[in-house]
């Protein structure tokens, strides 16, 4: 019987330890985190910073909450658990609310669990939530959902149409047969399911406060099916009532909610064109369908506003585009990365869109360029670049139209695509309304580097070095307010000690009223942290912030996109941070720091706080003083302390370490027994020196490879000069697609007609052509041209005979009249 006795006895102390329905903490208590989440007041914090710290309070973990999954599609449906939360206690009812809004029913399972279930939205980013476990009587738990395009869901947490291109041409030619869709059975956790149509609309006044953004449940496609993972149908034209929609998704559902329930948990498929569902008349004609479709779009598009004036020229080269990564990023359709499967844009090799949203029409840029790196337009081919009216990844503050992520683009540029080139010939109407934009008014980012122990190139091409410890600014800009700061700090070697140089251990950016994103390295491990909170990149690469994007890659490289076009890489160049800065042009004249003035004037970007200048040939010590110079000031440090060692070290004293007397370039010789050295720095004095100053050649090889990236980025930034696009002759088709500087054109003439003007036209470095486009005029035939040239010939003879004759004849006439 003890056996028993000591189970029960267990199980009721569990019991008397886990949160029960008795008294809670009263909101914003000060012991307690209950409705202080990021609170650091009091006796104890709310803070992300705390568990460093090791100042949370004890219920910190209980109310700040942590989930898992964190991410999920923008369009719902996803079940989360709330981590490091137990309840065993009855509940009256779990409700997640998100944004203070929108609510959905969440659960708590067998095992004491709290389940919440994300909703449909209509906006990318992250997604602040509450947690009531007393029917919505109060929400004193708080956390962060983070939603994301439907693109960059895992293809597990999606339904699958098999064959997609099948679905999208269902009806046109010799497109018939069966659809089917397929899914992960064990991602729904039920014996049978629901399988429904959606489709998504724009309604209302465009560009007004009516214009209204809307996802609709249509139809079932079919009910209380097993949960097999596949359903595999004939289509059939749907009702007239639901003949509208033509993009839209599938959704699965658990045969236990009833068809059409919002917020519940689901499988989406990628949003599509919904060429199987429409009616008779496209069955009948897709054609002719998709041609007076065609023309509608068309009439629309000349009525609303014209977008292309303000989305940003494309870079002229596909170097360019790839270097230039504060304002353009890979377009992750045609990605040469992954194989260049660029399936709407047959001839390019890689596409970028511009990272920004166009800032009155939230528009789009999208470039793409072939094998040779050559800029493709759809003036020469129906795989060119387009425009976007919608921006494929929406634009702040979402939701409403045309700036919902993916959804927006597609009704205003994909679906028109098909209707115009895919399912009818029409696709000059639409290369017409989305023209590429040339790269004539393209201006290069200016680019600033700092890597190694640290050394520091300047926008405008200074170079210098500057080993101090402690916090700095390395660009303020007041044009955007735009700050980075970073911390260096001495590298500790295996033994313990200390080296006579230091590195970049983090740097933190914000712009404006920006989230501040800072980079760090904690040891080996690269940490992103997203307002002083560690990210967690385990389920996604990429986040839409406020004010910003971020990009991380292989988990040692972060990209960071600002509003205005400025740019960060990060790269974990281990010991240390290698940081390159991207500013468009219009930052001329408005930067300071350690980065230098960007003005294109080398001789003054050693400028101190107070104006004063350094000659650009200062020493090493005088430079270490300007460095010391540009020390963040503590009240405006963008840097997270979080540990007791940053606090003490970084937070409580001078924001320049008097003390730390670095090694100096001039007061430095190298050491003759170290061929090494020179075999693997070469003529780069940077990565010499940091062998001499570290004793590694690793650290020497990490700042060689730096700089390398760093002048390899400068060359592929390298302005170039465009003459812009060169018609071809009427009648006529042209060689060459390049029209930058020295590249040439060829002119020929079809068959019949006969080229009058240059048969070939070069681009000149001032950006003109050496000769205009010729013309191309019927042929003549040699029968003609025979029969026009003897003919002209016997009108001459024929002439000058009757002016003989005439001539005779008043001689004769003379001659008579002189008799007497």
């Amino acid at each position: 019987m003890k056996p028993p006795v000591l189970f029960w006895a267990l199980l009721l102390l569990l019991l008397a330890t886990v949160p029960g329905p008795g008294p809670r903490p009263a909101a914003g208590a000060p012991g307690s985190c209950s409705q202080r989440c990021g609170d650091r007041d009091g006796s104890c914090s709310c803070h992300p910073t705390c568990s460093g710290l090791s100042s949370c309070c004890s219920d910190f973990r209980d109310f700040c909450l942590e989930i898992s999954p964190y991410s999920g599609s923008m369009m719902g449906g996803k079940d989360f658990v709330v981590q490091h939360l137990n309840w065993f206690s009855p509940t009256e009812g779990v409700i997640c609310r998100f944004k203070e809004s929108i609510q959905t029913l969440g659960h708590v399972d067998s095992f004491g669990r709290v389940h919440c279930v994300s909703p449909l939205l209509y906006e990318t980013g992250r997604i602040p939530f509450t947690l009531s476990l007393d029917n919505g009587r109060s929400f004193p738990r708080s956390g962060t959902w983070l939603a994301v395009h439907p693109n960059k869901v895992s293809e597990t947490e999606k339904s699958e149409l098999v064959n997609e291109t099948r679905w999208q041409y269902y009806g046109t030619a010799g497109i018939t047969g069966n659809l089917t869709v397929t899914w992960e059975p064990s991602a729904l956790s039920t014996q049978s399911v629901i399988i429904e149509l959606w489709g998504y609309e724009e309604t209302g006044t465009p560009y007004s406060d009516k214009w209204v953004a809307k996802w609709s449940y249509l139809y079932p496609l079919a009910t209380n099916i097993p949960n097999s993972g596949a359903f595999t149908f004939t289509p059939k034209p749907a009702p007239q009532n639901y003949q509208r929609w033509e993009v839209g998704a599938l959704r699965i559902i658990s045969s236990r909610y009833y068809a059409g329930e919002k917020d519940v948990h689901a499988l989406w498929s990628n949003e599509h064109a919904l060429a199987w569902h429409l009616g008779e008349d496209f069955q009948v004609d897709p054609e002719a369908w998709a041609r007076a479709q065609c023309l509608a779009w068309e009439d629309l598009e000349d009525q609303l506003p014209n977008f292309l004036e303000e989305v940003p020229d494309c870079p002229c080269t596909l170097a360019q585009a790839r270097a230039d990564s504060g304002r353009f990023h890979t377009d992750y359709g045609c990605d040469i990365e992954h194989g260049s499967v660029c399936t709407y844009h047959p001839g390019a090799v890689h596409c970028v869109r511009s990272v920004q949203a166009s800032p009155r029409y939230a528009s789009g840029q999208q470039c793409c360029y072939t094998a040779a790196g050559t800029l493709l337009l759809t003036a020469d081919s129906t795989g060119g670049s387009t425009p976007d009216r919608g921006h494929d990844w929406g634009a702040p503050p979402f939701r409403t139209p045309p700036r919902v992520p993916g959804l927006s683009h597609w009704l205003y540029d994909v679906v028109s695509f098909y209707h115009c080139c895919l399912w009818a010939p029409e696709c000059s109407r639409y290369m017409r309304r989305r023209p590429s934009s040339d790269c004539r008014s393209y201006r290069p980012s200016r680019l600033a580097s700092t890597f190694g122990d640290p050394h520091f190139v300047t926008f405008d091409g200074a170079n210098f070095t500057f080993n101090g410890r402690g916090e700095y600014v390395l660009l303020e800009a007041t044009l955007t307010n735009l700050r980075v700061h970073g911390r260096a700090q001495t590298r500790t070697t295996s033994e313990g000690a200390q080296d006579q140089g230091t590195g970049l251990m983090a740097v933190a950016v914000q712009e404006g009223n920006s989230d501040v994103v800072e980079v760090r390295l904690d040891g080996e491990v690269l940490q992103v942290l997203l307002n002083q909170e560690v990210l967690n990149f385990a389920e996604q690469s990429w986040m839409d912030l406020k004010g910003m994007f971020l990009s991380i890659a292989a988990q040692d490289s972060v990209s960071i996109m600002l509003s205005s076009g400025a740019g960060l890489e990060v790269l974990a160049q281990r010991p240390f941070l290698s940081v390159t800065v991207l500013l468009p042009e219009k930052f001329l004249t408005h930067t300071q720091g350690l980065l230098g003035t960007l003005n294109d004037d080398p001789t003054d970007d050693f400028t101190l706080r107070n104006g004063r200048v350094l000659p650009p040939k200062s020493t090493s010590r005088e430079l270490f003083r300007f460095g010391a110079d540009w020390a963040v000031e503590n009240a405006s440090s963008l840097l997270t302390y979080d540990s007791w060692f940053l606090v003490n070290n970084f937070l409580y004293q001078s924001k320049h370490d008097y003390t730390f007397q670095p090694l100096f370039a001039e007061e430095t010789t190298p050491n003759p027994n170290q061929p090494e050295v020179a075999e693997l720095c070469g003529d780069d004095h940077f990565c010499a020196f940091d062998v001499m100053a570290t004793g590694s050649l690793s650290v020497g090889n990490g700042t060689l490879m730096a700089h390398q990236r760093h002048q390899h980025r400068m060359q592929s930034l390298r302005p170039v000069t465009s003459c812009g696009w060169l018609a071809p002759p009427l009648n006529g088709h042209k060689e060459g697609i390049s029209y930058l500087a020295g590249s040439t054109v060829h002119f020929h003439c079809d068959s019949g007609y006969n080229l009058f003007g240059a048969e070939a036209s070069t681009c000149q470095a001032d950006g003109t052509w050496s000769r205009p486009s010729p013309m191309c005029q019927p042929a003549r035939s040699h029968a003609v041209l025979l029969s026009i040239i003897f003919g002209g010939l016997a009108v001459v003879a024929l002439v000058a005979l009757v002016y003989v004759l005439l001539r005779r004849r008043k001689g004769n006439m003379a001659s008579w009249g002189s008799q007497p």
